[in-house]
C-alpha cells in the first residue's frame, strides 16, 4: 500500500512541474487533463503527508523512551505514543479508502431515462412516480432538473421521460439506480382490489463532454419535424422538433421540449453524446464483469434491482438485501438511506480488491 501511496505523491509532484510548463499552459486539452488528474489525487497526497508527519512524531516519541526520563515525563511520553498509535491506525484506514479506484464519472451531471415497461398504464404511472422521486431527491441536494423529452399517457404517467440532473457528484449518488424497478399495488382503475405487479426501467448516464467522446457531424443524420402533444395532436406548427441518428452506432435521439430547433438540437446532442459514451462504457464493463462481477450488479437495464410494495409500505433493494418500511417517504425523494447503503457496499467490495 505504501509503495502505491509514494507513487501517487511522486505523480502529484510531477504534475506540479507539468502545470507550470509554458508548453502545457498553452495546450488547453493537456492543461485541463493534468489539472483534473492533480485535483483527483490531491486529497490522497495531503492525507499521506499528514500520515508521514504523525509517523515521524511516533518514532521521535519512541526514541525519547530510550533516554533517561523522570517518571512523570515517561508517563507523558507513553500517553503521547498511545494517541499517535490511534492516529496512525485512523490514517491507515482513511488511506485505504482513498486508494480505492475512483469512478472518473462520479462528479458529472446525469442524464436519466425512465420508461414504463410491463404493466401498461400502471407501468407508465409508476414511471411518473419514479421521475418525481428523483426530482425531489435532486432538490434536497441542491441540484437542478431539466426535462429533455417526455412522452405522456392519457392517465397522467410517462411512456418515457428523459431528463438531466445538473449538480456536482450527481452521478456518484445515482449511478446504482440503473435497472428494472418493480411496483406492487392496487391500481386506481382496479375495482376488484387485486394487487398488480408492474415495472419501469431506469437508465443513468453520465453527461459526456466533447473531449471524451468524438462524434463527427458527418456521422449524424438530422431530421426535423413538427412537435406534438399527447395523443399526437400538434402543439407547434413550426419544424422545431429534432431527431438525431448516430449512424455508426445506430443511436437515435429525439427532442421537442423547446420551441427553438437550435435548443432542441443542443439538448438532443447532450443525450446522444451520453448514450454513445455509455455504449462504449457498457462494452468495457461487460469485459470487466466477465472476469469479476460487481457486488451491486452489472448495471444491466434488464436486471431487477428494487421492489416498491404499497400494501406493506415497503421498499426492498434486492442487490444488497436491504428492506425499508418507508415507501411513502422514499417516493417523496428521501432515498438517502438506500443510496448510502449501496455506496458503502460498493466501497467495501473495492476495499477488498485494494487489500488483495
Amino acid at each position: 500500500m505504501f509503495d502505491r501511496l509514494q507513487a501517487v505523491e511522486d505523480r502529484y509532484e510531477k504534475l506540479n512541474e507539468l502545470l507550470s510548463d509554458p508548453e502545457i499552459v498553452n495546450d488547453t486539452k493537456k492543461l485541463r487533463e493534468y489539472s483534473k488528474e492533480q485535483s483527483d489525487i490531491q486529497e490522497t497526497v495531503m492525507v499521506y503527508r499528514e500520515y508521514k508527519d504523525v509517523q515521524q512524531q511516533y518514532k521521535d516519541a519512541k526514541a525519547m523512551l530510550e533516554e533517561k526520563l523522570d517518571a512523570e515525563m515517561k508517563e507523558m511520553v507513553k500517553e503521547e505514543i498511545n494517541e499517535l498509535e490511534e492516529q496512525i491506525e485512523n490514517f491507515e484506514e482513511r488511506l485505504k479508502i482513498l486508494l480505492v479506484p475512483k469512478d472518473p464519472n462520479d462528479d458529472k451531471n446525469v442524464i436519466m431515462e425512465i420508461r414504463g415497461a410491463a404493466g401498461g398504464d400502471e407501468a407508465a404511472l409508476f414511471a411518473g412516480d419514479l421521475y418525481r422521486m428523483y426530482s425531489r431527491f435532486a432538490e434536497t441536494q441542491g441540484w437542478k432538473t431539466e426535462v429533455i423529452e417526455a412522452s405522456t399517457t392519457g392517465v397522467g404517467g410517462y411512456k418515457e421521460i428523459i431528463f438531466m440532473i445538473n449538480g456536482k457528484g450527481a452521478f456518484s449518488k445515482l449511478k446504482f439506480e440503473n435497472g428494472a424497478h418493480r411496483v406492487q399495488r392496487v391500481p386506481e382503475t382496479e375495482s376488484g382490489g387485486r394487487i398488480h405487479t408492474s415495472t419501469a426501467t431506469v437508465a443513468v448516464l453520465p453527461e459526456a463532454e466533447e473531449v471524451e467522446v468524438e462524434i463527427h457531424e458527418k456521422d449524424i443524420r438530422v431530421d426535423t419535424f413538427a412537435s406534438s402533444g399527447p395523443g399526437g395532436q400538434s402543439v407547434n406548427t413550426t419544424m422545431s422538433a429534432v431527431r438525431l441518428t448516430h449512424i455508426p452506432t445506430g443511436t437515435v435521439v429525439s427532442c421537442q421540449d423547446e420551441k427553438s430547433q437550435i435548443k432542441n438540437k443542443e439538448k438532443a446532442m447532450k443525450v446522444l453524446r451520453a448514450r454513445v459514451y455509455d455504449k462504449f462504457q457498457q462494452e468495457a464493463q461487460a469485459e470487466y464483469d466477465a472476469n469479476r462481477k460487481s457486488a451491486v450488479g452489472t448495471g444491466d437495464r434488464s436486471e431487477r434491482i428494487r421492489t416498491y410494495n404499497f400494501p406493506q409500505n415497503r421498499v426492498t433493494d434486492h442487490r444488497i438485501g436491504l428492506t425499508i418500511q418507508k415507501l411513502d417517504q422514499i417516493l417523496q425523494g428521501k432515498i438517502d438511506e438506500i443510496i448510502d447503503a449501496l455506496i458503502l457496499e460498493d466501497q467495501s467490495h473495492k476495499l477488498e480488491s485494494v487489500n488483495d
